[in-house]
């Protein structure tokens, strides 16, 4: 048995079979999705292929672990942009592997500490209490007797995480080139640039310690919520020594409800906690699922695992206040707008439509509905959100991980309850706390009907001029994207033409024949090419105008 799974250790640590599978996974989905699109099949079809394209990927992640199970749990946080049969393959996945052996763990050890474990230990267990891909976390003793939790780099991941940006780079070049882009034209190359960094920065436990200090210092003095110590002389880029803290898992219901405050307390409190990292300018825990929150014996809120973190700027923050004080006071013409400076509307937008949506949203009661009808609705919304003119930019994924992780904790929590609900005194008082009550006034003012008809009015004066432009534009965007896509489509069936000529050149061994379909496809190949460059740069100016 430990032959085997050293077979395949062995096996899917190896370059150039990570490569080859995952080069060969993508290039299959390519040529699946371009028959798919010249034989123009139907809508159902469709569904049936993301949906086999979602199975094998997932088979694929767990094969390879690595780095491709933190690009299948990113994949599966964008329902705005993919296929809701893909998303629900692949939407589940944890970031699980099984534990290394001990041997290459103890070696790690010893090779950053520069001496024997001993030394530093009192004892350890050798057997890992979590295991992910990029690390394993290991329960010990220090010589002054402290418990401790031991996170550890995992053998070899450096290499295999280098061998899978280089594959998925090569992926995203073919991909930016030859595949029909979806809705919104999403940069691939800028949110592969964003999973490059965040893994990097998981990579290195230097930067997760200082991440978990700033965590302590934003939280010192809030008796709510409890950030592990670190032991900072046995802290490496391989090695991160923490305090052992003890706490029940926030999901588990049993242990939660014999604490000494309610489930709605708890669940206020966890939004007491995440609210200011998600309105602040600053850092913000970027991966906060049941598993890295605990609460303690006294109710306190326990974050752990500070690998994945990201990063707010003043000008997002100042919008992402405004937007939640809009929704708080139901002025959703501003929320709106709010969402357009963020870069969340896309030019064709209808923004009354929109306008409407949240009103709704905000109406919608979940006590009314069942499990089954819950699981429904929200593969309604995913296709809502699909077919509206709404993306998340990319710079906001790990964001939205954040939030949509604690809305289903604070869910489970408490079923019949709406977040924003739940969420509004906490709001509130945070409000109050920064000094910005008086722009929630003016927001509730802004609701109010006697101004939403003055609005309205000097708006309505405004509209055709809105109109005509906002038309004007769509029309020259659509226009010159077609024009793109239709000499695409019409020199890639060249091309195919001129392989099948070369092939009947070299069958019946006619050189004029092969010569001739050898220049039709250079020409076609190269035409290609060019108009695929100058589509990647249009679209790469919409999106910075965007």
């Amino acid at each position: 048995m430990n032959k085997e799974k050293e077979l395949i250790s062995v096996k899917t640590n190896s370059k150039f079979f990570r490569m080859y599978k995952v080069l060969s996974m993508f290039f299959i989905f390519f040529l699946q999705i371009y028959w798919y699109k010249l034989r123009r099949k139907q809508e159902d079809e469709w569904e049936k292929l993301w949906g086999s394209i979602g199975k094998r990927f997932r088979r694929t992640l767990f094969e390879l672990e690595g780095l491709l199970i933190k690009v299948g749990q990113m994949i599966s946080s964008r329902a705005d942009l993919l296929p809701r049969p893909l998303i629900c393959e692949i939407e589940d996945l944890t970031d699980q592997v099984p534990p290394s052996d001990w041997s290459e763990i103890q070696e790690i050890l010893e090779k950053e500490w520069g001496s024997s474990h001993k030394n530093f230990l009192l004892s350890v267990e050798k057997e890992a209490i979590a295991s992910a891909s990029i690390g394993e976390v290991y329960r010990g003793i220090l010589k002054d007797g402290s418990k401790v939790a031991i996170k550890v780099q995992r053998p070899h991941i450096y290499s295999v995480v280098q061998t899978d940006f280089r594959t998925l780079r090569m992926v995203i070049w073919f991909a930016n080139y030859f595949i029909p882009i979806p809705k919104g034209f999403i940069n691939l190359k800028v949110l592969f640039s964003e999973l490059k960094q965040v893994i990097e920065r998981e990579l290195d436990f230097t930067m997760e310690k200082e991440t978990l200090l700033n965590f302590q210092e934003r939280f010192k003095g809030c008796d709510i919520v409890q950030i592990p110590q670190v032991y900072d002389d046995l802290c490496t880029s391989k090695i991160l020594v923490m305090e052992w803290v003890d706490g029940i898992k926030i999901t588990d219901i049993t242990a939660v409800n014999q604490l000494n405050i309610t489930r709605k307390e708890l669940a206020q409190r966890l939004i007491k906690v995440f609210l200011p990292q998600w309105l602040e300018p600053g850092k913000f825990h970027a991966d906060p699922h049941p598993g890295n929150i605990l609460v303690s014996g006294e109710g306190r809120i326990i974050l752990l695992d500070f690998g994945m973190a990201g990063e707010i700027s003043v000008m997002d923050a100042s919008a992402f206040q405004s937007f939640i004080e809009s929704l708080v006071a139901k002025n959703y013409g501003k929320a709106v707008d709010c969402m357009s400076s963020l870069g969340f509307l896309l030019p064709e937008a209808d923004t009354k439509i929109i306008e409407r949506l949240l009103a709704e949203w905000s109406a919608f009661q979940p006590s009314q509905m069942t499990d089954i009808d819950l699981i429904a609705f929200k593969r309604e919304l995913n296709d809502l959100i699909q077919k509206l003119p709404i993306q998340v930019p990319t710079r906001f994924v790990f964001l939205g991980r954040s939030f949509i992780a604690i809305e289903g904790i604070v869910t489970y929590l408490m079923p019949g309850e709406e977040i924003i609900e739940l969420g509004k005194p906490v709001f509130m008082e945070w409000l109050v706390s920064q000094g910005n009550k008086w722009s929630f006034d003016w927001q509730w003012i802004q609701s109010q009907p006697l101004f939403k008809a003055f609005y309205s009015v000097t708006e309505f004066l405004k509209t055709p001029e809105k109109l005509e432009h906002l038309k004007e534009t769509e029309q020259r965007r659509q226009f010159q994207f077609t024009i793109y896509e239709n000499q695409k489509k019409q020199l890639f069936q060249m091309t195919l033409f001129g392989l099948s000529g070369i092939a009947a050149g070299i069958y019946l061994g006619k050189p004029f024949i092969l010569n001739l379909f050898i220049i039709v496809s250079s020409f076609s190949i190269t035409g290609y090419v060019i108009t695929s460059y100058k589509l990647n740069r249009w679209m790469k100016y919409m999106y910075q105008k965007r």
